[in-house]
């Protein structure tokens, strides 16, 4: 197939080898998408470039000088931007009252300031319709313990996205964001190698498993395709998650124990 024959994408947080900026570049490509990955490590970003015949960019989402040069050098590498995607987080899990103001500034730089002059940089250079995808979380909507900072700043781009669409749409250019839920990643670390928390999550998807990367990057694709009539919207890209919750932690401790003890049992 090739949905995206002719279009030319910006993914930055593609620097993580194996993250969902990697996995959807490597989906882009193979839709016909012409790609240029950015993150802050120039090593992994090279060699995914030259794996899919793209291009990169070093950009520190978090500054905004770098986003406008990300955009010139997209511009001058692809003769300019149609797609452009936001695969940038950072998954802090900290007790509410234990959060400082260290990290707050940080989570604001690089999950709302950040995508904000992303975004802005791109917008300033397409020229013709187009489409922006934010990856937010199924978390800004439902409960996940000591995930407020995190949680707040993807709700708060959620809307920053409708408001992009609203503004934009006159251009042809389509705005909107995917909310995976738990994800078995290099983001989510030890607890996606630990069949204990991947279950406890796993009993809350009416689908009956966790999602997976590539659930999100072929939702991206779709939003990303002339085919998509939709803007200013929210996909949640979590097997039904959001129709019940998260589990709690310690629901999550719980099934840890429990599984410790069940391998006790069966080595007695």
């Amino acid at each position: 197939m090739s949905r995206l024959a002719g279009k030319r994408a910006v993914i930055i947080g593609a620097a993580g080898t194996g993250n969902l900026g990697q996995v959807l570049a490597r989906r882009m490509v193979a839709e016909g998408a012409r790609v240029m990955v950015a993150g802050r490590h120039e090593e992994p970003l090279r060699a995914l470039a030259a794996e899919i015949g793209g291009d990169y960019a070093l950009a520190d989402i978090t500054e905004g000088a770098q986003l406008e040069a990300l955009g010139e050098a997209a511009v001058s590498a692809m003769g300019g931007i149609d797609l452009a995607v936001n695969c940038t987080g950072w998954g802090l899990l900290v007790p509410f009252l234990d959060c400082n103001r260290e990290q707050l500034e940080r989570m604001t730089a690089l999950q709302f300031i950040g995508p904000f002059q992303f975004f802005q940089a791109m917008i300033r250079r397409m020229t013709g319709p187009g489409s922006l995808v934010q990856v937010s979380s199924a978390t800004a909507r439902i409960m996940m313990d000591d995930h407020a900072a995190y949680m707040g700043t993807k709700a708060g781009m959620d809307h920053v996205i409708r408001c992009i669409a609203n503004e934009f749409g006159a251009r042809g250019i389509r705005a909107n964001s995917v909310s995976p839920g738990f994800t078995a990643s290099p983001m989510t670390g030890r607890a996606a190698g630990n069949p204990a928390v991947v279950g406890a999550f796993a009993r809350e998807y009416p689908l009956g498993r966790v999602g997976t990367l590539e659930d999100t990057a072929e939702a991206i694709v779709w939003l990303c395709t002339d085919a998509c009539f939709m803007t200013g919207e929210n996909l949640q890209i979590n097997g039904g998650l959001t129709l019940r919750r998260n589990p709690t932690n310690a629901e999550i401790v719980a099934a840890v124990q429990a599984a410790k003890a069940a391998r006790a049992a069966a080595q007695a």
